[in-house]
């Protein structure tokens, strides 16, 4: 993902250099918020009233499956590692009874010669249903840890467990209750590549980012028989020790109902990671899936203090944040329509 903030940051690095580019812009531009602290009896206090309850997520094996995708090392797009990290997602959801698809497709990144075989994961529960709805995150992990202060360390072992590893384990742990769970909907979780394929963030030679969510959505909409989605949403840096997770400005922007959807069914649930504030501007993939038409929100911890460093890695995660958010999700799949 990409943060919209006020400056430039540029750093080379040897040459031939790699460089690495950040813009942004002010967080709460243009957007009319609800302090957290403003009206706290009021927001939600008309949701709907019913028995729904969380799912028995089970965060600390969430906190296993992490450490098992973690063990295969940085998963690359079209490394070897990603291709044992797919093989491990397919048998994992396969054997809960899940339909699962690949949509593989070969991306051409500016900065690399040749093309790179990526491939989307789509994992469907009740797929005979044409209204349906999409949790979704990325699974390929930065080929730099480009957040490091020494551009020697950058191309070290980065495992990137939070930032493309946290959102794939909360699925695999939801889909241990998916088969028992009551919805009104179908239910596919998405699983992009290519989110993170970046080298070069400047010049005539800049990387694209969101390459699979961007694919996801073109095919989407040139399929003749398309499902019909009414909401997605995106889970990104999710499960990070003293989670924080106010809403995404894009979301907010173009979403807002989404977004009270969620945060509302976090204030019901008291899940506290959840404030309801503006949070960054964010540039990620759920701005694919909005250009298409379909209404997507991103959960995000940008403030994260280990993106883009080495130590991204499971022990700087928690099974209390994963089980927040999976509270909060299981809850609204069972009420959305």
């Amino acid at each position: 993902m990409k943060l919209l903030i006020g400056g430039i940051t540029v750093i080379v690095l040897g040459v031939g250099a790699m460089i690495w580019f950040h813009h942004s812009s002010s967080a709460s531009q243009n957007v009319d918020v609800l302090e957290e602290q403003e009206k706290p009896s009021q927001f939600g206090a008309d949701r709907v009233k019913d028995d729904v309850k969380p799912v028995a997520f089970d965060g600390k094996r969430a906190m296993t499956y992490l450490k098992s995708i973690c063990d295969l090392g940085p998963r690359v797009s079209g490394t070897k590692q990603m291709r044992q990290q797919q093989d491990l997602i397919k048998k994992h959801f396969e054997d809960l009874g899940a339909k699962v698809a690949f949509q593989s497709f070969d991306a051409k990144q500016n900065s690399v010669k040749g093309t790179i075989p990526m491939t989307n994961i789509i994992v469907s529960y009740k797929p005979e249903m044409k209204r349906r709805v999409i949790i979704c995150s990325h699974y390929d992990t930065r080929p730099i840890a480009d957040r490091e202060e020494d551009p020697r360390d950058w191309r070290k072992p980065f495992l990137s467990a939070n930032d493309g590893g946290s959102g794939v384990a909360l699925m695999m742990e939801m889909a241990n209750h998916m088969k028992d769970m009551k919805t009104n909907v179908g239910v596919d979780f998405v699983i992009f590549d290519g989110e993170e394929y970046i080298y070069v963030t400047e010049g005539g030679m800049r990387d694209r980012y969101f390459i699979g969510s961007e694919h996801f959505a073109k095919t989407w909409r040139q399929s003749k028989n398309r499902s019909d989605y009414s909401a997605a949403i995106l889970l990104d840096m999710i499960a990070g020790k003293d989670l924080k997770l106010p809403f995404e400005i894009n979301s907010y922007r173009y979403h807002k109902k989404l977004v009270d959807e969620i945060w509302g069914i976090a204030r019901e649930q008291n899940a506290k990671a959840f404030v309801y504030r503006d949070g960054h501007e964010v540039q990620d993939d759920h701005l694919a899936l909005q250009k298409v038409g379909i209404p997507a929100i991103d959960i995000i911890d940008f403030d994260y203090a280990h993106w883009h460093k080495l130590t991204d890695t499971p022990d700087a995660c928690s099974a209390d944040s994963f089980e927040q958010v999976a509270k909060v999700l299981s809850v609204w799949l069972q009420r959305t329509k």
